[in-house]
């Protein structure tokens, strides 16, 4: 989640930095679905299959005992539900869960999903995430995940013994704190740069490019020496 969000909020920098990183993630070719499912999708079911259980076995009682551990608790589960259901509605909208085309044409575009085009990035992201209510979601959505991973490292230093004393966990917290709270920033900030690049004449400007580098991109794969690809690349970068 941190690779994906930082990667996301390249685009903070300019369209053009955004589109060379997805299209070194692309490099990948038809081993990216098997990255995605291996090392991405099926990791956070198994999680989401046990976070399940864990959830159905919760004694929330911030009622009787109001503290902040407590919070954190029911927090921890009620933020782990959202980001479950936000992470699947998100992976539909901007990739359509599957790579085959039949179920892209027939089950994804239609629904509104595979929304993302990999050689129009920043362009096609903005456009998807226009509208306040689905900003709003997204926010909901970023910050329930942040959430769940920050506290959730901090109960695993527990869990697991790295912090016992209660002096180690004040230290952890903090600095579980501080990561939540910039990784937020990032997470918010790259929703903000997307929005921003997916109307008006920021949209223009990002299609153009990416079209430049996606013309660059073909015509120096298929006629050009290593030397001269890295001169196309810096006449993008200018």
């Amino acid at each position: 989640m941190v690779v994906h969000l930082m990667t996301n909020a390249s685009v903070l920098d300019s369209p053009a930095a955004f589109q060379r990183n997805v299209n070194s993630i692309h490099t990948l070719g038809k081993l990216l679905p098997v990255v995605e499912w291996g090392f991405i999708f099926l990791p956070i079911l198994f999680h989401a299959i046990i976070g399940v259980a864990i959830i159905r076995g919760a004694v929330p009682n911030t009622r009787n005992y109001p503290y902040a551990a407590n919070w954190r608790y029911t927090l921890q589960r009620i933020t782990g539900v959202i980001a479950f259901i936000f992470i699947f509605q998100h992976v539909f909208q901007m990739h359509g869960w599957f790579h085959n085309s039949w179920w892209m044409e027939n089950v994804a575009r239609p629904f509104g999903g595979a929304q993302f085009d990999p050689h129009h990035a920043a362009s096609s992201a903005g456009k998807a995430l226009q509208g306040w209510a689905m900003a709003g979601w997204y926010v909901v959505g970023i910050l329930a995940c942040v959430f769940h991973l920050a506290n959730g490292i901090w109960t695993m230093g527990i869990t697991w013994g790295v912090w016992i004393s209660e002096r180690a966990q004040r230290r952890a917290l903090v600095v579980c704190t501080i990561f939540g709270i910039a990784l937020a920033a990032v997470g918010l900030g790259a929703l903000g740069g997307m929005r921003d690049y997916g109307q008006g004449e920021e949209y223009e400007q990002a299609r153009e490019v990416e079209e430049r580098l996606l013309q660059q991109s073909d015509f120096t794969s298929e006629h050009s020496t290593p030397s001269d690809a890295n001169s196309s690349e810096s006449a993008a970068d200018r």
